[in-house]
């Protein structure tokens, strides 16, 4: 009898993104997969060819869900400066409500890009860059609209607002309370003042 497929792709591809996500790659392994999908292992490897593969599909959609989404939204609906403060705001209120410790799904990936393929370190580099060009857009906006001071160095601050977001990002995680991750966010904000 031939294999059919029995499940939907766009909903096995989400519930493998929420294990990656709180798992990594490395700690996930084709039991929690098959487990969290519903499927066995055999149609796991048919539809998608591989847990690399699949963590590929799952990386591409948080990035394009989550991410992209954002920053789109937050672009469309605000001023600049309003957008980079709103953003951090937003940042700080999903780190101190992420019970389960969990993160960012594209930062967690970049700390084991040794682990990976080519491919999965080209998604996390572009969602990066994505993140940096939004924001040396914004600031030369807010420059033009005279709401950021002209002194701001657009392609420098919008690099060190990436790396707050990293850090807001990994630190959240555990390491630092919410005074603390409210403190890097406000710092960041200064860097457009």
């Amino acid at each position: 009898m031939p294999w059919e497929k029995s499940f939907e792709t766009a909903e096995a591809i989400d519930s493998a993104m929420h294990v990656f996500w709180e798992k990594s790659y490395i700690g996930t392994s084709i039991s929690d997969l098959t487990d969290a999908i519903g499927i066995k292992r055999g149609s796991l490897y048919n539809a998608f060819g591989s847990k690399q593969e699949l963590f590929v599909e799952a990386l591409l959609k948080y990035d394009m869900e989550h991410r992209r989404a954002g920053l789109i939204q937050l672009e469309s609906n605000y001023e600049p400066r309003q957008a980079i403060h709103t953003l951090f705001e937003s940042l700080v209120s999903q780190s101190i409500n992420d019970k389960e410790k969990k993160g960012c799904f594209l930062v967690n990936t970049a700390l084991e890009l040794p682990s990976h393929t080519k491919e999965v370190a080209v998604i996390v580099r572009s969602g990066f860059q994505d993140i940096e060009n939004f924001f040396e857009r914004l600031i030369k906006l807010g420059q033009k609209q005279s709401e950021i001071p002209e002194s701001v160095n657009p392609q420098d601050t919008a690099k060190a607002l990436l790396g707050f977001i990293i850090s807001i990002r990994v630190l959240a995680r555990g390491a630092f309370d919410e005074n603390e991750i409210r403190s890097i966010a406000s710092q960041a904000t200064r860097l457009i003042s």
